[in-house]
């Protein structure tokens, strides 16, 4: 009995520590592919020293990552003789590199974004836009070891932003065209976000120092740190806390927290307007008392008399300003600023509106218009002249001290002001 049983015990051991074998084998097999896919997912952010994210390389996302020593160098250490501006989300440094050129390197404040996801979420977005309205992104920097840093690498724009034109910084005013010109190419990168991007892109942020301009002053909408992916499907809104800028937030977005892409509509009024008259969005004058520019501007353009709102430094340059085309812009800002956002036009035909105006003006450039061709057709050394078959008295004007009331006006301010008039011909008018 006892030799019987022998065999079957040993038979049982055996099999046992086959199956224990099996196990341990298994588990061994499933660890090292743990520890192959799995913990290197994990361990990302702490291996980006001058390549990808694995994560973003899946998403086959093509932009390149700088290390931070290479960017530390571009700028001499983030020095302020290549700070190039400062906002909400950090400063923007302006970087050389020996392969790149030029550079412009925005670098985060460390409370800029919530989470880590957060910055990938705009590296992603970031990535998948391309158009020559919109700044475009070069790479990103990514350590977490180092400071937290999350830097953010864009094309580089040399003539700053819209936001300095309207102040008055530059002593470089925008002619008529240039205002256009801006407006059209800023529509444009709008209007892709709007459109052409699925979803739709909202981008919350749309202000003067937001659009820049590039080399021939064409518009490069920037700084997508508050974009939001618009309504999809049946939606029409999405459900927002308000974020913005005053002054330029839609005020049914304020109101209801329903984000539309019309709220970038009525930003976007507001712009044109400036670009009319290089005022504020809010006035903070103390005559003023915190005046909007819509309140300031919109009863002169209802009249149409759109001389009373334009920057006077568009009186002062050699080619006269068309005001046909100044008019259209003030027309279609109020458009854009409709108390009901389904009452504006979308980015699109803000564009075509625009365009419009801008080709119509062939005719102005091309024909002199009746009025100033008549004045530059007569002798400027007879004392009377005629326009259309009215006489009148031509004057000597000496610009010596003089103070226009009108702000229109400013630029043809001096010291002394005389008239000096022909008496021998008075009679004649």
């Amino acid at each position: 009995m006892v030799n019987d049983r022998n065999p079957s015990t040993h038979n049982m051991l055996l099999g046992f520590i086959a199956g224990i074998s099996t196990v341990l084998a298994l588990a061994l097999l499933m660890f090292c592919l743990f520890w192959k896919r799995v913990i290197p997912f994990f361990n990302k952010p702490k291996n980006l020293k001058g390549k990808e994210f694995e994560s973003l390389k899946y998403e086959k996302i093509s932009i390149r990552c700088f290390n931070l020593e290479e960017l530390e160098r571009a700028t001499k250490n983030f020095s302020q003789d290549c700070l190039l501006g400062s906002g909400a989300f950090g400063n923007v440094y302006k970087g050389t590199f020996e392969l790149e050129g030029i550079l412009a390197i925005k670098r985060s404040h460390s409370e800029s974004f919530l989470s880590v996801e957060e910055f990938r979420n705009e590296v992603r977005l970031l990535s998948a836009v391309k158009h020559k309205n919109l700044i475009g992104l070069v790479g990103y920097c990514e350590e977490p070891e180092r400071e937290g840093a999350k830097i953010l690498v864009y094309e580089y724009v040399p003539n700053g932003s819209l936001l300095e034109y309207m102040i008055g910084n530059t002593r470089r005013s925008l002619t008529w065209k240039q205002r256009i010109n801006i407006a059209i190419g800023a529509a444009k990168g709008i209007a892709y976000l709007h459109e052409e991007m699925k979803p739709s892109i909202i981008h919350r942020d749309i202000k003067p120092s937001n659009i820049l301009l590039g080399e021939n002053f064409e518009a490069k909408v920037s700084d997508f740190g508050l974009v939001k992916s618009g309504p999809t499907g049946d939606q029409s809104h999405v459900s927002s806390q308000i974020k913005g800028t005053p002054g330029y937030l839609d005020p049914a977005y304020c109101s209801s927290c329903h984000l539309t892409k019309f709220s970038d509509v009525y930003s976007f009024g507001v712009i044109l307007l400036q670009l009319i008259s290089a005022r504020p969005a809010v006035d903070n004058a103390e005559n003023q008392s915190n005046q909007h520019i819509i309140d300031w501007a919109r009863p002169s353009i209802e009249k149409g008399n759109i001389d009373e709102i334009m920057d006077a430094n568009l009186f002062c340059q050699s080619e006269p300003c068309n005001m046909k085309v100044m008019l259209k812009m003030g027309q279609l800002a109020i458009k854009c600023i409709a108390q009901e956002p389904k009452h504006r036009p979308t980015m699109t035909q803000v564009c075509k509106e625009l365009e419009q105006a801008h080709y119509s003006d062939d005719s102005f450039s091309n024909k002199e218009p009746e009025t100033r061709g008549s004045v530059e057709r007569y002798d400027c050394s007879q004392s009377f002249v005629s326009l259309d078959g009215v006489g009148l008295e031509k004057f000597h004007v000496d610009m010596d001290s003089f103070s226009f009331k009108s702000t229109n006006l400013r630029c043809l301010e001096n010291n002394s002001f005389s008239i000096d008039i022909d008496k021998n011909n008075v009679s004649r008018i």
